[in-house]
C-alpha cells in the first residue's frame, strides 16, 4: 500500500506543479498589466491606461476628448498602492490607490484616493482594468 501512494504522489506531483505555475502565470499577468496602468497614469499617458481598460467598460462608458483633455490640466507627483486583495477564484482583483495630483494652472497639490478594479480573461489570458480612469477631480 505504501508503495501506491508514492507511485501516485510521482504521477500527481507534475500535475500539481503545472497548477501551480498555471496561477503564478496569472499572478504575474496581473502584476505587469498593474504595472503597466500605474507607468502610464504616472507619466500622464491617460489614453494608454484607457487601452487597458475593458473594452465593454469603454463601451459602456466612453471618454470624450473633453474629458481626455482635462487631464492635460494635470501632473502626478505620486502614485502609492496602498492594499490589495485578490478573490478567492484569482478572476478579480481591487488595489486601493493614492495619487498626488498637481493642478498645472495654480500648481496646488492634493491627493485622491482611488479604488482600482481588474477582471481576469481567461479567453485571452489577460487582466483588465473595469474601474475606468481615476476621477482626478473627486472631492473639489
Amino acid at each position: 500500500m505504501n508503495r501506491r501512494r508514492r507511485l501516485l504522489a510521482l504521477l500527481l506531483l507534475p500535475l500539481l506543479a503545472a497548477c501551480a505555475s498555471g496561477g503564478s502565470r496569472q499572478m504575474d499577468a496581473l502584476q505587469s498589466a498593474q504595472y503597466d496602468w500605474s507607468a502610464a497614469i504616472r507619466w500622464g499617458d491617460f489614453e494608454g491606461a484607457l487601452a487597458l481598460v475593458d473594452p465593454q467598460v469603454r463601451r459602456d462608458h466612453p471618454v470624450s476628448d473633453v474629458e481626455l483633455g482635462r487631464f492635460q490640466q494635470i501632473q502626478i507627483s505620486g502614485y502609492t498602492e496602498l492594499g490589495s486583495r485578490l478573490d478567492g477564484e484569482g478572476h478579480a482583483a481591487r488595489r486601493e490607490i493614492r495619487i498626488g495630483v498637481i493642478n498645472r494652472h495654480t500648481m496646488a497639490e492634493r491627493n485622491v484616493r482611488h479604488t482600482e478594479t481588474w477582471r481576469y480573461d481567461a479567453e485571452a489570458k489577460r487582466w483588465w482594468n473595469t474601474s475606468g480612469l481615476p476621477d482626478l477631480w473627486a472631492g473639489e
